[in-house]
Parts: C-alpha cells; structure tokens; sequence
C-alpha cells in the first residue's frame, strides 16, 4: 500500500471510530454549546503548541459561529519559538492571568484541547475554570494521555476534570505512519480528527438551537456576493465582547 493511501485509511478508521464511540460526548457538548448561545454566555477555545490550531478553526470563517473567543497566547503558540512554547505549556501559573485577560465568567463554556491532556498550563486551566464555574469541555487522546503521568502538581490529566470529554481516537505520540528504514513514526491525525469533532458539534448545537426557535449568528464566506456586508453587520455586533475581532 502507498504511504499516503496508509495515512489516509488510519485517519478514515479513527473517523469511524469518533462516529460510532463519541456520538454520546459529542451530543453532550452540542448541548452545553447551544445552551451557552441561548442564554448569551461565551464559548472560549484554548490550546497551546499545535492545539492552537483547533482553537482558530471555530474562529471567523464561512459558516462559523460567531460568538467564539479563541485564547491565542503568543508563547503558548508556534509562530514565536515553537520550541520555548513547549517549554511554556509545562508551565504552572499562567492560566489565572488568561482566565483574567479574556473575562471569563461563569456558566461560560471553555472547550480545552490537547492532544495529551497532561501539561501544566491545561491542566491549570481545566481547575480554574472549574472552580470559577465554568462548562469544561476536554478535546484529547485519551491513548495517549493514559500512556504517561500528569505533569502537573495535581496529578490530574485534563480528561479526569472536564465535564465531557471528546476522544480524538488517535494513538500514543499521535504520528500514525511507518515507513522501512525511518525510526519513528510519521504524520499526525489529531489536527484533521479534532477539526471534525469540533464541526460535527457545532453542527449539532445549531441544530439544537433552532428546534428551540433561536438562531445563533455565523459568518458567511467573505468570498461570495453579499458576504462583506453579512460579516461587517456582526464584527460591528460583537467586536466589544470578542478579543479578537
């Protein structure tokens, strides 16, 4: 078999298997997600390293909800040093500055995502916003996160304190190909994979909302007649509450 046909069928079994063993958590979270668009809360994204991706996806595209907050943290992301943002996710202590910097609020919801669920700075974050009374959602490898301890000073691992966790369906160091006569693996699956259980659940908590009769802003493509005007109307809406606006 080809390598990239090899990639392509691991990431399609993993798919199947979101479908057939997550449909529970996904639900779940489609409804914490629609309740928290009805009643006018926040919905955060937070991740660090590679998992800041996922954070953007939801974020200012065709068909996205607009009532997303990304937490972008430069140190925590790739475009700085990618090396010292791994060094910063290990860190304790940040996550109050964060919680403080957006304006988080109870009965706000956080979706944290890491694929091994096990640093400082997440787990931090997963206890605070606990604590403070926010819906925690955890987007993790729970392969991988039960294959090494915590690093955090708690002992706890993000799955073992969010409300609803979402399983990846990926495998101990997330790279899933092997190639003869190269050591190690190559070529991840938690990007691709997240990126549609985040979509999946976003379908499911709009769909929510309208059988409930409410309609939850989203952006159209700027790149369709009429899509800059769309947009304009809902930066201009929301641009005082979304920091990245």
């Amino acid at each position: 078999m080809e390598k990239y046909i090899e990639y392509i069928e691991n990431v399609k079994r993993i798919i199947e298997k979101i479908e057939k063993d997550e449909n529970g958590s996904i639900v779940k979270t489609a409804e914490i997600l629609a309740d928290t668009l009805i009643n006018d809360r926040q919905i955060y994204l937070f991740g660090t390293g590679h998992s800041h991706m996922l954070s953007e996806e939801l974020f200012y595209r065709a068909g996205g909800l607009v009532n997303i907050q990304p937490v972008l943290i430069a140190p925590l992301m790739l475009h700085i040093s990618a090396s010292e943002s791994t060094l910063h996710e290990r860190e304790e202590g940040m996550a109050e500055r964060i919680f403080i910097d957006y304006k988080m609020k109870a009965d706000d919801t956080i979706v944290i995502i890491s694929n091994s669920g096990r640093n400082g700075v997440i787990v931090d974050m997963a206890l605070l916003c606990k604590e403070k009374g926010l819906n925690v959602i955890a987007l993790t490898n729970l392969e991988h996160t039960y294959s090494g301890l915590s690093r955090h000073k708690s002992g706890k691992r993000l799955c073992e304190i969010a409300d609803v966790v979402l399983d990846n369906g990926g495998c101990t160091g997330d790279a899933c190909v092997e190639i003869e006569g190269i050591e190690g693996k190559i070529c991840p699956t938690s990007t691709v994979c997240g990126a549609m259980i985040l979509n999946a659940v976003v379908a499911q908590s709009v769909d929510i909302c309208a059988k409930k009769g409410f309609c939850p802003d989203h952006f159209a493509s700027s790149n369709i007649d009429g899509g800059d005007e769309i947009n304009n109307a809902l930066v201009e809406k929301y641009k005082n509450r979304i920091k990245h606006l």
